[in-house]
């Protein structure tokens, strides 16, 4: 019986070691299975960049802003032909309507004038551009305006007029005088309407500040454009937001640089790229294997009130010397991946002890 107790004892003793094995250990850290890129929606000249390599973003984050070109209404009157939206391409728009847009002047009427009819005095016989006239129609003096000279040539001139009534392909006399003395006529011409100010432009459309019909002054901001054409038609503004949820692996643009449709502003390491990755020694392999489940520990956090719990991704079949290239002599580790949950306190680079299960390894 003595004998019979000491086997059993000699043999739980052997035993011990095996069971204290089946708890198996690996170091690891947080690595990313890669990096997404953010890519310009549109391009232009970068005013502001607003994160750097490392920062967090979320999907929808505003990362960097692009300078517009703005035009601006030539004159003013009021916008009767609006032929653009926000996502439109203006030159697109304007080859098949002549224009972005049309404004109509105030000053609506338009005058062909020459000084053939100009009483008989040489400083009637020339005329300055900008300078203000007075109008009456030869008939019967009822239609009058006072006008601006705004081009001329040879003996001829054009006159805009600036307030008053007249009547299309009327006759009128053109003076020099408010009181619209004889001795101060210079010239006559036939009206006409003024035309229709086009406006145009080049890239797409980000931005619209007038609508139809509205009044505009020389001067005021009509829209925004950047360069390219705008995906879908879809107008964001003149701002590119991040389109995953993660960390900022490298940021490709600076203020002052250019982009181009399609260039990467940033990468980012997106939260469902993030795994574990950790080394497995040639003799633990048979501790470990694809599909196992694991836990995982954080380093910094001892009470374990962050642990996740994963899968076994892969298991590389080639040792990490070989890997790299480099001879060694030393056992062979190998790399193995832990897809896993991150929460929001996981960050890149984080130490990690990933375990095995005692269930899998004693199986």
């Amino acid at each position: 019986m003595k004998k019979l107790l000491s086997l059993l004892l000699a043999l739980l003793c052997c035993l011990a070691p095996c069971a204290a094995l089946a708890d198996v250990s690996f170091d690891g850290s947080v690595v990313s299975g890669g990096a997404a890129s953010v890519r310009a929606p549109f391009g232009g000249v970068v005013s502001t960049v607003s994160v750097q390599a490392g920062d967090r973003v979320e999907a929808g984050d505003v990362v960097a802003e692009i300078e517009t070109t703005k035009v601006y209404a030539p004159a003013d009157g009021v916008v009767t032909g609006l032929f653009i939206q926000p996502g439109d391409n203006a030159e697109t728009v304007a080859a098949r309507y002549g224009a972005a847009l049309y404004i109509a002047p105030e000053n609506k009427y338009s005058i062909s004038a020459d000084i053939e009819k100009a009483y008989n005095d040489s400083s009637n016989k020339y005329v300055n551009i900008g300078e203000t006239v007075y109008i009456a129609c030869t008939s019967d003096s009822d239609h009058t305006a006072v006008g601006v000279i705004v081009a001329a040539e040879g003996t001829t001139y054009t006159v805009e007029t600036t307030s008053g009534e007249l009547m299309m392909e009327e006759t009128v006399n053109i003076y020099r005088d408010s009181e619209r003395a004889s001795s101060s006529r210079i010239g006559r011409g036939t009206v006409s309407r003024t035309a229709e100010v086009a406006v145009s432009a080049t890239g797409s459309v980000v931005a619209l500040h007038v609508s139809d019909g509205d009044t505009v002054e020389r001067g005021q901001l009509l829209f925004e454009t950047v360069s390219g054409d705008l995906d879908g038609l879809y107008a964001t503004g003149n701002t590119i937001v991040s389109t995953v949820s993660g960390v900022v692996a490298s940021v490709n643009a600076t203020a002052g640089a250019t982009l181009n449709k399609g260039d990467t502003v940033l990468s980012v390491y997106p939260d469902d790229s993030l795994e574990i990755e950790i080394d497995v020694e040639e003799y633990d392999l048979g501790s470990i294997a694809v599909g196992d489940e694991v836990r995982i520990r954080f380093n910094w956090d001892e009470d374990g009130v962050h642990d996740a719990y994963g899968s076994v991704r892969s298991i590389s079949y080639l040792p990490k010397s070989a890997v790299g290239g480099a001879e060694t002599t030393a056992d062979a580790v190998y790399n193995a991946y832990v897809s896993f949950s991150p929460d929001e306190s996981t960050r890149l680079g984080m130490t990690v002890i990933v375990t095995a299960p005692e269930d899998d390894a004693a199986e």
